[in-house]
């Protein structure tokens, strides 16, 4: 599939340690991004969640919950679909279309036939749950927050999964949440009477029938409110103790667990995007811009099902319609950010090409600037030196060839290509690596897993048996404190170890 770039490699240079620093956005900016990246994973409306924590703070205050607990909902809900895009690959195998069947799963409106596969959906819930969990963990959120996302499917009365968990087992705000999320999708999806009667069937089942009794009166100003109100100033003031920034690359690596190939490919792009900005000349704002930019053009790859972005064949009319969005997808996503429009604009044409083929706007020379052309290069060379899972990395010198092709028939600006091209080869500094307890064998075991390798892939090239892998994978496990791959891969790149 040649839909655009978005690979991994853990050797290609530069390392990310090139960024300087300029990948921190506000905590407020990162879980608006972490909740669209959620909302597209899920197939729902580009506002879902926010719409969600917003009825979630509702249903609390009217619960006579605390104003701790009302902040803390709100935040669960907008987090609520963080860990999707770790899953993303087994709801494909599951249900075929992980975006699509996910959709039909919110919407209660799978097949019979494919509803009798989610009694396989544990090992999925578990993957989200931990993810999610760790995600709140790594921007400094409560410990009120990161438990609930750990229980979000969780059900009252002890349906719910991983665990089973049964009415005060369960942190309250999940049901805040829950009851929020599940209505706000049943009432677009069927009209407000039936979404009630719904939610109404599943009382002291999936909810406390308590707080369903709640919803009745209030359901339909609340949602009149969600319609015509952008949000109540102060419905949801942020604690003084929490972070004041989160790193961006968190957003970027939550982005790139829905593909195990693509970890770590947005900081390499961010990385050699700046370096040839500034071989090229950019002042360090422009440069700045650029590297954020590379972070976040990623966000609307998450609308696209797995099985468009794994088909190994040509791909369809309709797979090329829905992967011209995907710039699209991350241009909205700035413009509903404040302080983000300008970076998500400028990745918005990562896929743009100076003879008017590229995609979603089909701009030319005329309307594409340095710093447009920078980004598409870097973006190309980055994947042309990565491994996809139908061809093998190119080397440096078939990659600049390749590019170098591209700039004769149009395509490419050859300056940009050129910054980058020298950006690659002379900047190779070693990375930087966290404090860790890993083992040097671990930590190649961990970089093999965390592209998608399994323990006989991982095991044959590194000439060890596959028992010997699975003793450094649960070492790993161990020493990160985590249970899944997805999460193994998640804490690694925020240590630096990949």
């Amino acid at each position: 599939m040649e839909a655009g770039p978005q690979v991994h490699s853990t050797s290609l240079p530069p390392s990310f340690s090139d960024l300087h620093g300029h990948d921190t956005v506000t905590l407020d900016q990162a879980m608006q991004a972490l909740a669209i990246v959620g909302d597209l994973s899920m197939g729902q409306p580009i506002d879902q969640s926010e719409r969600g924590a917003r009825l979630a703070l509702r249903i609390a205050r009217a619960a006579g919950a605390d104003a701790a607990t009302c902040q803390h909902a709100r935040m669960v809900a907008q987090l609520r679909w963080s860990g999707c895009t770790a899953n993303a690959a087994g709801f494909a195998e599951l249900l075929g279309d992980d975006v699509g069947g996910r959709n039909a799963m919110l919407t209660h409106t799978l097949s019979p036939g494919m509803a009798r596969r989610l009694d396989n959906i544990a090992p999925l819930a578990q993957v989200h749950c931990e993810v999610s969990g760790d995600i709140a963990a790594m921007m400094g959120l409560p410990a009120a927050v990161e438990l609930g996302l750990r229980h979000v499917f969780e059900q009252y009365g002890g349906g719910g999964i991983p665990l089973g968990l049964r009415g005060p087992e369960i942190p309250e705000l999940v049901f805040y949440v829950t009851l929020a999320g599940d209505f706000e999708i049943l009432a677009r999806a069927h009209g407000v009477d039936a979404a009630l009667g719904m939610i109404a069937g599943m009382a002291d089942a999936k909810y406390p029938a308590a707080l369903v009794r709640l919803l009745p009166e209030h359901a339909r100003a609340w949602l009149d409110e969600l319609e015509h109100d952008a949000g109540e100033a102060g419905e949801a003031d942020a604690p003084s103790f929490l972070p004041v920034s989160v790193p961006l690359t968190l957003v970027a690596d939550m982005i790139e667990l829905k593909l195990p190939w693509l970890a770590g490919y947005s900081r390499r792009v961010a990385a050699l995007a700046q370096q040839a900005a500034a071989l090229a000349g950019l002042p360090e704002v422009q440069q700045r811009s650029l590297a954020r930019a590379a972070l976040l053009h990623g966000i609307g790859r998450a609308a696209v099902s797995n099985t468009v972005w794994e088909r190994r064949g040509k791909l369809s009319a309709a797979d090329w319609e829905a992967v011209r969005l995907v710039p699209y997808w991350t241009a909205r996503a700035g413009a509903r950010i404040a302080g983000l429009g300008a970076d998500a604009a400028l990745a918005s044409h990562v896929y743009e090409r100076l003879d008017g083929s590229g995609y979603f706007r089909s701009l030319g020379p005329d309307t594409l600037g340095l710093p447009q052309r920078l980004l598409a290069a870097a973006a190309a060379f980055v994947a042309l030196r990565s491994p996809r899972p139908w061809r093998a990395a190119h080397d440096h010198g078939a990659a600049s060839a390749l590019l170098e092709a591209q700039v004769t028939g149009g395509r490419f600006d050859r300056a940009a290509v050129a910054a980058v091209a020298a950006a690659a080869a002379g900047a190779q500094p070693a990375p930087v690596r966290a404090r860790t307890t890993l083992s040097a064998r671990e930590i190649e075991v961990l970089q093999r897993i965390s592209v998608g390798e399994s323990n006989k892939e991982a095991a044959r090239a590194m000439r060890i048996s596959p028992s010997t892998v699975r003793t450094h994978v649960e070492s790993i496990f161990r020493k990160l404190e985590c249970s899944t791959r997805a999460a193994a891969t998640l804490k690694a790149l925020t240590l630096g170890l990949i």
